[in-house]
């Protein structure tokens, strides 16, 4: 690991280290194979896993009621059902909508949610499907795929009333090794977009310097010798999407295009000389659409590849330092949310998914996932000490705690792009806080220079 030298006559900075272990075997796409198999296993599997484990804590919850399938209900009989939820949903998009918006000036839906006040409920099983009623679950709380096991009765015209509503909970966590005494950081940062109109090329060499260590005094370097991981959270170059036309792409295009990746890889190269740097892809980066995101192919990281500290990683991406288990993604997860739920802010949606014990309960409903048959590799098996998303508007964080002793610290990394902020994680306490690279202009004095400029021609 890279020593930073703090002057030509003081003692050399070690870089801290810590143990690291990938656990992003599950979201790999290795032996399975497309064989033009439908959505319905991906269902099936999640409900089968979810329903066991609801069947768990049911004699906690209602120990005296029966448990029935949709088909075995009875009027006016109290009971628990347990199945996954759909939500009908008056705004919806759907192809038909998005073929007659291109022959109406006036948008049919708002693009930025669809939630509508007569959206309802639908529960679902092997063996049929019930209308939900009652106050006691809303429809803009939820969304399709969660699973969930529901206490009521059937009414009189065939719905089914709810009275009650049992949600998974958080997952077991491993309880958190202690760290005593000593300083380890974990930076994280997402929406580069290298290459993009708002990149500032100064930006990102602020960030990269003053991390590895290249700016400060002695006690700025003593601090950034403590930063022993970085995390990019998707989103890291941005494409010329007018280029990607169908048509066949001459050498000037291709040079265009790969322009930015080979800034990146200059970046990144910097930060791998001295700090191991996770790499994941998001929805606008040179990766595959559908959750979940495979790596990004070395071949595009020439220079930082080199490195063994280079690791390009999938999203969602799940890994552990000295024992703390972080769980992450690029955002798309919690985006889907917000577009087809309603909550009060982003830390809100992933409380949910983790109360849920899912990180993409609308995919594949809404949101591009690959057509598992066996496995839902998004399913939550065990709670996460940090749980982390990326290429949001505004940073938050919070500290959610479980009823069995969990505490989770949730954390939204903003754009880089756009706002010049990282995220700095203590693996210590959890603490967080930010850094601002931001640079802003003196607009006045840039009018002034454009005004000298027109004049002068």
């Amino acid at each position: 690991m890279e020593a930073m030298k703090v002057d030509s006559e003081s003692r050399l900075l070690q870089r801290k280290q810590c143990a690291y272990e990938s656990l992003d075997e599950t979201f790999g796409i290795q032996k399975e194979i497309y064989k033009g198999q439908q959505y319905s296993h991906i269902y099936f599997t999640r409900l089968r896993s979810m329903r066991t484990l609801l069947y768990m804590l049911l004699p906690n919850w209602k120990p005296l009621l029966p448990v029935c399938t949709v088909l075995g209900l009875e009027e006016g009989k109290e009971c628990i059902i347990v199945g996954t939820l759909y939500k009908h949903m008056k705004l919806k998009p759907s192809i038909l909508d998005e073929y007659s918006k291109e022959r109406s000036p006036v948008p049919l839906v708002q693009p930025h949610n669809f939630i509508h006040p007569d959206d309802y409920l639908i529960l679902e099983d092997e063996s049929g499907r019930v209308k939900i009623r009652g106050d006691a679950v809303l429809p803009s709380a939820y969304v399709t795929g969660v699973v969930a096991a529901l206490h009521g009765k059937e009414t009189g015209d065939g719905s089914f009333l709810v009275e009650d509503v049992l949600e998974a909970g958080l997952p077991h966590q491993v309880e958190r090794p202690i760290i005593s005494g000593e300083d380890k950081y974990v930076v994280f940062v997402s929406g580069l977009s290298v290459g993009g109109s708002s990149s500032n090329p100064l930006q990102y060499q602020l960030f990269v310097d003053h991390i590895t260590g290249h700016l400060g005094d002695e006690k700025e370097q003593s601090i950034a010798a403590e930063i022993v991981q970085v995390v990019i959270a998707g989103n890291s170059v941005e494409m010329h999407h007018g280029l990607l036309n169908g048509q066949s792409l001459g050498m000037k295009e291709l040079n265009r295009m790969s322009e930015s990746i080979k800034e990146l890889d200059i970046l990144l190269s910097q930060i791998a000389a001295g700090i191991p740097v996770d790499i994941m892809p998001g929805p606008d980066d040179p990766a595959n659409f559908a959750l979940p995101q495979q790596p990004l192919h070395r071949c595009l990281f020439r220079g930082s590849s080199a490195y063994n500290t280079f690791r390009s990683c999938t999203n969602p991406h799940s890994f552990t330092l000295d024992g703390i288990r972080f769980l992450g993604t690029s955002g798309q997860n919690i985006d889907d949310l917000e577009k087809y739920s309603d909550a009060k802010d982003k830390l809100e949606f992933m409380e949910r998914t983790l109360r849920w014990r899912h990180l993409a309960p609308t995919a594949p409903n809404t949101l591009g996932c690959y057509p598992f048959t066996d496995r839902d590799p998004f399913f939550i098996e065990t709670c996460p000490h940090v749980y982390f998303i990326g290429n949001q508007e505004k940073y938050e964080t919070r500290v959610t705690k479980g009823t069995e002793g969990q505490i989770v610290r949730h954390i939204c990394i903003p754009r880089f792009s756009e706002t010049g902020v990282a995220v700095v994680l203590n693996l210590r306490n959890l603490e967080c806080h930010t850094l601002s690279f931001k640079i802003e202009f003196d607009t006045e004095l840039e009018e002034e220079m454009k005004n000298r400029k027109n004049a002068h021609d």
